[in-house]
């Protein structure tokens, strides 16, 4: 793809991923968006013409939406808007998340429920494609009238205001937009609001956590597969019998995807027959079970954000055809807020269930292999700290998954009196997931190190295709060497998703 162009097809989240990396298509504006946003521009427009009185075009805003604006004020009433709302602290978004946000906040000005003029969208597409991305400060979001504080900090960039990123320096938004050719925009009615009154910026961190998940639940198969080889586990729970008596369709997909991975599976020949263990621990016996709910959560996790990328979110909002402007609560993030707390309760289930496999693989009295996968156990310690790291990890995830959108607190003069908190719960999944992916890293190290104790037998074809890619890239640990580097390594793998379609691959089902 070398354009997308917005205002036909609804944004697909692959879509939002794409753009938010460094190999992004350049984002034009289509011409049935622009006739969507010109229409809707013309009533707000008619609107003030007339000198009604409607929200956020001819009033206040918020706890001061009694107060009437003269018309001669409606440029300064919206530029104080965003300056007096560019109030966000903390860390700023990295790169790919302003891009996300940028894009969304594009696309959801297209859908021509805003009131803004076209020019508008434009130069937001401009920031994109020029890779102008506005500093962004993580924290100052309740996420209910929208995220009004990080999505004014990208409309000071637009005004020639504020700070951006571009090519890797930290300059004055107006001197990136001088850089780029572009003019600062002056905002008309209803613009500053349409701007910074909207959830695209937790949504946007929000999908691109949702997509880093669904390569990490691909990958959590993987890891489990191949701990299950290094235990000499057995597959019999994942017959597709047992899944037919509980028919979870996550639970379906994790066992037949398990059953893809161990096909062919020498280790298993070995001890099919004369194997005193009747069944496995909960860990390896209860894969689908457990990976399959994780599944379904992420599942509802992909619906809420897909219909929320592509929902009008500001207020109030334009309906040209029926000649209405409708103040509602759009911007309210509780769905998206909802369902990002999921994603960081499926990713520290996950953690967890991966951490109790690496803790059966090291400890000798569980897994019959060498203490901790070291031939020389007490001049070396081996990967006794995987397990320990693991643990640490687990407990950083359980923290993750305590909720954010229950946390309401009464903001505006209580006029905003019940807030979602969706910001937060976006950061805490964001960090959910990288979480997940270094415990799985860790898995995965720990279990290639118990295949090499089995050797010459040879694991199932998917296992054994996860098992190359780890050897890649860390060799077998023979005696003791600095780890932090082998888990960074494997880590970059599960991010890339370089695991992710080993089931298919593989060819078994």
């Amino acid at each position: 793809m070398t354009t997308l162009e917005l205002g036909g097809a609804a944004l697909a989240l692959a879509d939002v991923e794409l753009v938010s990396g460094a190999d992004s298509p350049a984002v034009v504006l289509g011409e049935l968006a622009r006739a969507r946003i010109a229409a809707s521009r013309a009533l707000v427009e008619q609107v003030v013409a007339e000198q009604r009185v409607v929200y956020g075009i001819t009033t206040g805003f918020g706890a001061l939406s009694e107060v009437s604006i003269p018309v001669a004020r409606l440029r300064e009433l919206q530029l104080n808007l965003i300056r007096s709302h560019a109030c966000g602290v903390g860390e700023p978004l990295p790169e790919a998340e302003v891009r996300a946000v940028l894009l969304l906040r594009a696309h959801v000005l297209a859908l021509g429920f805003s009131g803004v003029r076209p020019s508008l969208v434009e130069r937001l597409l401009d920031l994109l494609n020029h890779r102008i991305h506005p500093v962004l400060p993580s924290l100052g979001s309740v996420g209910a009238s929208g995220d009004l504080a990080p999505l004014s900090h990208l409309a000071l960039v637009l005004i020639g205001e504020g700070e951006a990123w571009v090519e890797g320096r930290r300059m004055p938004g107006a001197d990136a937009l001088r850089k780029a050719g572009l003019e600062p925009l002056v905002l008309e009615a209803k613009e500053g609001l349409a701007l910074n009154n909207g959830t695209q910026a937790h949504t946007g961190i929000g999908i691109l956590a949702l997509l880093r998940a669904e390569r990490a639940l691909e990958t959590v198969e993987v890891a489990g597969a191949m701990s299950l080889e290094g235990l000499r586990g057995t597959p019999e729970a994942f017959d597709s019998l047992i899944q037919r008596a509980r028919p979870h369709a996550g639970q379906a997909a994790s066992a037949a995807r398990l059953r893809s991975l161990l096909a062919g599976s020498a280790i298993r020949e070995s001890h099919r027959y004369g194997d005193p263990r009747v069944q496995d621990a909960y860990s390896l016996r209860c894969m689908p079970q457990v990976h399959g709910a994780a599944r379904q959560a992420l599942s509802f996790v992909r619906g809420v954000l897909e219909v929320e990328a592509n929902s009008a979110t500001d207020n109030p909002l334009i309906f040209a055809a029926e000649q209405r402007i409708i103040s509602g609560g759009n911007f309210h993030g509780q769905p998206v807020a909802q369902a990002l707390d999921l994603l960081a309760i499926a990713c520290a289930d996950l953690g967890a269930i991966s951490e109790r496999r690496i803790a059966r693989l090291v400890d000798p009295a569980l897994s019959g292999l060498p203490a901790f996968l070291t031939r020389e156990a007490g001049v070396n310690s081996g990967l006794m700290m995987a397990q320990i790291v693991a643990a640490a990890l687990v407990s950083e995830l359980r923290l993750r998954a305590q909720p954010a959108s229950t946390d309401s607190i009464s903001t505006d003069a209580s006029k905003e009196d019940h807030v979602s908190m969706g910001m937060a719960a976006a950061l805490k999944a964001r960090a959910a997931v990288t979480l997940l992916e270094t415990i799985l890293a860790l898995e995965l190290l720990t279990a290639a190190q118990a295949l090499e104790f089995l050797l010459p037998l040879q694991p199932g074809d998917g296992v054994a295709a996860a098992y190359e890619r780890i050897r890649d890239r860390v060799p077998p640990l023979r005696d003791d060497r600095v780890l932090a580097p082998d888990v960074a390594a494997v880590a970059e793998l599960v991010r890339g998703g370089e695991f992710a379609t080993l089931w298919r691959d593989c060819g078994a089902e």
